[in-house]
């Protein structure tokens, strides 16, 4: 089931009971993972020309835990009612605490969302994004990490003080195929209503470059009637 519908049991997460695996092993098995699976994603899209979602195209809704909330569940990706293995209910209608839901995002507010995996340099784009937050209190910023560990999840959350950023878990990686992810990271610029406003950047930028394209993603909303609420 791809929804996180309902309120399911807390995710416990380890206990002192149990052994905990090596850290670095771990570490080294979930990179070797990524690099399979990037390097496999980026064969199949760059052979076609494809890299992230194209401008212009609504971006693919998806309702999906919050890393720090209670909800657990796979990614509801519906597009429309019972829509099999995706959901039974549409993404866009599934609300509510602890869910990351990205149609409640992009409604009127421009969106910068990042997917990323929790491995090497890539969690480093949620401090930059997290960095600028303050500075553009009318546009949101969120996200989203390609399956990996929840409990790691949460202390990345909890080192980098994410106040200003929504972290989503993406438990079984269905986003990775939805966004045509071919880098890590990858950060979309959505405007308000959902349509890619550029292309993603497909590295980890610096804070400089990140800002420069938030710039472009207000002006771009404010030139298609967008206006930030008063503050």
């Amino acid at each position: 089931m791809r929804r996180p519908e309902g309120t399911p049991p807390p995710d416990a997460g380890p206990t002192s009971a149990q052994p905990r695996p090596p850290r670095y092993g771990r570490y080294l098995w979930l990179l070797a993972v990524v690099i399979i699976v990037l390097l496999t994603i980026n064969r199949s899209l760059s052979s076609s020309g494809q890299t992230g979602v194209r401008p212009g195209r609504v971006i693919p809704a998806f309702a999906l835990p919050l890393a720090s909330g209670n909800v657990n569940g796979d990614a509801n990706v519906a597009t429309h009612a019972n829509d099999g293995s995706a959901g039974s209910r549409p993404a866009c209608q599934v609300r509510g605490s602890g869910i990351l839901n990205v149609c409640e995002l992009y409604e009127g507010a421009p969106l910068v969302l990042a997917l990323f995996v929790d491995a090497s340099s890539c969690p480093a784009v949620v401090g930059e994004m997290q960095a600028l937050s303050a500075s553009y209190p009318e546009v949101r910023f969120a996200a989203v990490a390609i399956k990996g560990q929840r409990q790691r999840l949460r202390m990345l959350i909890a080192a980098r003080g994410l106040t200003g950023v929504q972290v989503g878990f993406d438990r079984d990686g269905v986003l990775a195929s939805l966004y045509e992810v071919v880098s890590c990271p990858q950060v979309t610029f959505v405007l308000p209503g959902g349509a890619a406003e550029s292309r993603p950047l497909l590295s980890t930028p610096t804070l400089a470059a990140l800002r420069a394209r938030v710039n472009e993603l207000v002006a771009a909303a404010k030139a298609r009637g967008w206006r930030a609420p008063a503050r």
